[in-house]
């Protein structure tokens, strides 16, 4: 080869080496921001809270959330929304439970799809609520829940258009929606404030929710007041996370929540019973309780309990501690509860102030009186804090059982025992005398007669009392045949 073809082969590739140079460097000059953003990222300190709404990354390498505990049919709806061309994001609660080593009992989703777009992707999918438009999605007897990015409903004409305020603040409808920084900051604490990005396994967080778990702190987002306003509902949460989580509700977080807690008697019925549930049922319902008397909360969903655990005359502190520890308990054992044993004991107190009065003020007998007595306990109840006929007569018949418990004589004792509501009766008959009620023994007697053979209790029944001979039943006088139509009539 010639020393010409070789200088002609070296110019060319130095040529070449020069171009792209310049190509590298007119890119990096074209987009200064893409340059630096290396720098920016490495700057971030793991420890370091940033302005609220700024974007951090937490790689899968440092919050270590295992796949495997991720819910298969929860992924299979990000990915089709992904696979769609919008965001989706398992979001909240579950997210904040797995960072605690806990196993969510539900898995929500986020995306850029609005209601009626996502809607259109799962055969199984159905929207719900006017108040926050949601898509369920349902798989057996699973319910994934798929929520739209929303955003704050102040700044523009559209938002207006799709949100309503009533007088006190409260939002009574929000379906605004926006980027999912938006969203980020239109939920109610940071430590649910945390996105699961499916694409890469990392976790994006706006509001600092991912240091406030390692603190064990619950903060809320943005000023804590007007967020209560908005939805006073978020005061109860806040109670049920500190309860359920152990975490130390942040003092900015937790001062108005007394000035505001009137502002319960602004929310449904019905809603403050599905909240109730998550409160008394989550495994930590003494504990929510405490948070909830701590707070002023406690008044706003059952008054007349609130009013009784004042009177120096009953246990009620203790018997309604005494349950929710029992229900406590049963939860951690993986037993069932009813919400009906729960409203039974709760209101067993007031039922009782309630007989008290009317047997000073009429002359019911015993049972006629507490039917009396239960319909004005729970009418006032439901006022606040709503119970389902399917509760509220449970709750009837444990709170009858407790008159007829006593009446043991003959076969009795055997036909009480058959009663559907008998155990749950027999639950609180043993609360009420563990909180210092003096039943004479009752609940022990009724420990041993469960435990013992036919024989012991034939023993152990009291006999039929000895009333003397019976009396002949009087008999109604047999009606005469109407006449035959062919009879003559009688004059009148």
């Amino acid at each position: 080869m010639s020393n010409t073809v070789v200088i002609s082969i070296a110019l060319l590739a130095a040529a070449v080496i020069i171009v792209l140079l310049l190509r590298r460097t007119k890119k990096a000059d074209s987009n200064p921001a893409a340059a630096e953003q290396p720098a920016a990222d490495s700057a971030i300190q793991e420890d370091e809270v940033l302005p609220l709404g700024t974007r951090r990354v937490i790689p899968e390498s440092e919050h270590q959330i295992p796949r495997r505990r991720l819910d298969d049919n929860a992924m299979k709806v990000v990915y089709r929304l992904e696979d769609a061309g919008y965001e989706g994001y398992l979001v909240g609660g579950c997210i904040r439970d797995l960072l605690m080593q806990k196993q969510p009992k539900d898995f929500d989703i986020a995306t850029s799809a609005h209601p009626e777009q996502a809607v259109e992707l799962f055969r199984r999918g159905r929207l719900i609520g006017r108040r926050f438009k949601l898509l369920h999605v349902r798989f057996g007897r699973e319910i994934i829940e798929v929520a739209t990015f929303r955003a704050s409903h102040n700044h523009d004409k559209a938002g207006k258009d799709n949100a309503r305020t009533a007088d006190t603040g409260m939002i009574v409808r929000d379906n605004v929606y926006g980027t999912i920084e938006e969203d980020a900051l239109r939920r109610d604490f940071t430590v649910n404030a945390l996105y699961y990005d499916a694409k890469d396994h990392s976790l994006i967080d706006f509001a600092n929710g991912y240091r406030d778990i390692q603190d064990r702190c619950l903060r809320m987002i943005g000023d804590a007041s007007e967020r209560y306003r908005e939805d006073p509902v978020r005061m109860i949460r806040a109670a049920r996370f500190a309860a359920k989580l152990g975490f130390e509700i942040e003092p900015d977080t937790a001062r108005p929540i007394h000035e505001l807690a009137p502002l319960m008697r602004n929310v449904a019925p019905a809603r403050l019973f599905d909240e109730v549930l998550k409160l008394l049922q989550s495994g930590h319902g003494e504990a929510s309780f405490r948070q909830l008397r701590r707070f002023g909360l406690f008044q706003y969903l059952f008054p007349l309990t609130d009013e009784a655990l004042d009177d120096e005359d009953y246990p009620v502190e203790t018997l309604v501690v005494n349950a929710l520890c029992n229900t406590d308990r049963r939860l951690a054992q993986g037993k069932s509860v009813t919400p009906a044993f729960l409203f039974a004991a709760l209101l067993w107190y007031p039922l009782q102030r309630r007989m008290q009065e009317l047997e000073d003020e009429t002359d019911l007998p015993p049972v006629p009186r507490l039917h009396e007595a239960a319909n004005q306990v729970l009418a006032e109840q439901v006022k606040h804090t709503a119970i389902p006929r399917r509760f509220s007569t449970p709750v009837r018949e444990i709170w009858e059982l407790q008159l007829r418990l006593p009446r043991r004589h003959g076969k009795k004792a055997d036909q009480l025992m058959e009663q559907p509501r008998f155990r749950a009766a027999y639950d609180l008959l043993l609360l009420r005398e563990n909180s210092g009620e003096d039943l004479d023994g009752l609940s022990q007697w009724w420990t041993d007669y469960q435990a013992a053979n036919p024989v012991s209790r034939r023993e152990m029944t009291p006999q039929e009392r000895d009333e003397g001979p019976r009396r002949k039943r009087r008999r109604r006088p047999r009606r005469r045949k109407p006449a035959a139509d062919n009879a003559p009539k009688q004059d009148d």
